[in-house]
């Protein structure tokens, strides 16, 4: 069974990407569903490129039971959409970003995370980088939902294909 292949991309890979990235792979453990997928994050920008996620994002990840302390940032490249099936962007501008890098012959989809979830009345994860700890706590809600859609769309469109 060939796994299905997940990249989370924000800005800088040190807040909302590697978060959805631990959210999305603690919800598919606890739904069985971990060996169907393989789970990544990167960043559009290379400014922290090596380095461990922020220590606030980090902090209001594990208060909602979330790990994110073996997760490294890297840089997002064109050589990443082959690999993925689905890459999916925290914001516009880095769905702008991906893409002017896209190749024409990606064949996975790319679009905003929070496009899974219809019942969200928010369109971006906003960047709480440079916010207060609500951010952070509004990033991990707004992820979680987004989450769970798409694990619901995925078990979905298993059953109807079998």
């Amino acid at each position: 069974m060939e796994q299905v292949r997940v990249l989370f991309v924000c800005l800088g890979n040190i807040c909302r990407s590697p978060t959805a990235e631990a959210v999305f792979r603690d919800k598919i453990y606890k739904a069985g569903l971990l060996d169907r997928f393989y789970i990544d994050s990167a960043g559009t920008g290379d400014w922290h490129i090596g380095r461990s996620p922020d220590p606030r994002a980090k902090q209001h990840a594990a208060e909602s039971g979330y790990d994110l302390s073996a997760l490294i940032a890297r840089q997002v490249n064109e050589a990443d959409f082959p690999c993925f099936d689905y890459i999916f962007a925290m914001d516009q501008q880095n769905l702008m970003d991906l893409k002017a890098m896209q190749p024409a012959d990606f064949g996975g989809q790319l679009r905003l995370l929070l496009d899974c979830d219809s019942s969200s009345e928010v369109r971006e994860v906003p960047d709480p980088y440079y916010g207060g700890s609500d951010g952070f706590h509004q990033v991990i809600q707004l992820i979680e939902g987004a989450c769970d859609s798409f694990i619901e769309e995925f078990r979905d469109s298993r059953q109807s294909a079998s």
